[in-house]
């Protein structure tokens, strides 16, 4: 067998439909799409609609919420450190933070911080601060002598609000202060001369 005799097998490459060339061909006038309409037309994209009924994704109720004030960790196991170690790509000896991991390639985004899982195992003595940590990972980095760090995550919008409240309050001016306090201390006076 020769380069140019070579070729492949009957059946492995089918030729493509040529539509509208004639009803000869079986794919002629209407090109396969059926009659005319709408959707004989290109670029239509009918999606989800019934005809005007009511359609499904509206018919079902709807269910749940989308918690805006998630936070999106990014998991690193004890197993995948101690590769890192073993390839040189991680030093035991300092401590390791988010930034370091994401240098060393360990993760490729922080995202809200990472967070140490228990999968795998460790046996280098190791100092890291992260965002959290499963129990069974500071188990496991404690047994092989090491510490985990849990750094403290910013303040939510919700923990700033009573704060940014207090703030918001104006605080009364000096001159309308020694008003009140001269209108209590009349009220005081009448109060006693009522008396006797």
């Amino acid at each position: 067998m020769k380069l140019n005799e070579l070729k492949d097998k009957v059946g492995a490459r089918k030729a493509r439909t040529r539509v509208g060339r004639g009803i000869g061909s079986g794919k002629g006038k209407t090109g396969g799409r059926g009659v005319k309409g709408q959707k004989s037309r290109s670029g239509v994209a009918i999606k989800g609609f019934e005809g005007g009924q009511m359609p499904l994704h509206r018919r079902l109720p709807k269910h749940g919420f989308t918690n805006i004030f998630r936070k999106h960790y990014q998991a690193v196991n004890v197993g995948r450190l101690q590769i890192a170690i073993d390839s040189g790509r991680l030093d035991a000896a300092k401590e390791i933070t988010e930034q370091i991991l994401k240098e060393s390639g360990v993760v490729t985004r922080l995202r809200d911080g990472v967070r140490l899982l228990a999968s795998g195992e460790l046996k280098s003595k190791i100092t890291i601060v992260v965002a959290g940590a499963s129990k069974g990972a500071i188990a496991a980095v404690e047994k092989a002598g090491g510490k985990v760090t849990i750094r403290v995550l910013a303040k939510t919008q919700d923990e700033d609000a009573p704060a940014k409240k207090a703030k918001g309050k104006k605080a009364k001016p000096a001159k309308a202060e020694a008003q009140e306090t001269a209108a209590e201390k009349t009220s005081d006076t009448s109060t006693d001369a009522d008396k006797t």
